[in-house]
């Protein structure tokens, strides 16, 4: 009997395309730990990452489908930006409602030394430094997005980084640090005072 779980990802999604559905729940099954596990590291709630995690694969179908999927040995990171793009918008959703959940987080952000002690003024300056900052990081290349949301937003070690994408440890670091130069060259040209006085 012919075992599907013998293909690699990339004769899997041919065998979809042209209409064995099997071959997608192989791969989804094969994939479905790690991209499970990679949102809910982000979202930090299970029924939420449990509906992203649906929502990627609705995509992925949708986009191979439509063929936009372009073989590259990928497969799983191609997945992982999905879900990574679709965690982005949930949040920028919530962000124009203007609610944020205090309830999947193990610390009490509104019960914060830190907010307590802050004037108006201070909070509105350091709104618009993590706004300019965010703006900033949104003109880098994507692999180097990537990193510093998973290093500074989501606090992966570099090891984790380099799991959760499939990369060495080196190229991990190798990436932050471009980062950070585009970031100080992108400061520069902008004439940005990113500090609080």
């Amino acid at each position: 009997m012919f075992k599907l779980n013998s293909l690699d990802d990339n004769e899997l999604v041919q065998r979809f395309i042209k209409g064995d559905q099997e071959s997608l729940e192989t791969l989804i099954l094969r994939h479905k730990n790690r991209v499970f596990s990679y949102i809910l590291l982000i979202v930090k709630n299970q029924e939420l990452a449990e509906d992203i995690f649906q929502e990627t694969f609705i995509k992925v179908i949708r986009s191979l489908k439509r063929g936009k999927y372009i073989e590259n040995g990928k497969f799983v990171s191609w997945v992982l930006r999905i879900s990574h793009n679709l965690i982005i918008d949930h949040f920028r959703k919530l962000k124009l409602k203007g609610t944020v959940s205090n309830d999947s987080t193990e610390v009490d952000i509104f019960n914060s030394q830190r907010y307590s002690e802050a004037t108006v003024e201070d909070q509105m300056v350091n709104d618009q430094i993590l706004s300019e900052v965010k703006d900033l990081i949104k003109e880098l290349p994507e692999d180097q997005q990537q990193v510093i949301y998973m290093r500074h937003y989501m606090g992966l070690s570099f090891k984790e980084i380099a799991d959760q994408t499939g990369v060495s440890i080196n190229t991990a670091l190798g990436r932050m640090r471009y980062a950070l130069i585009n970031l100080r060259k992108l400061i520069e040209k902008k004439k940005l005072t990113l500090t609080m006085i």
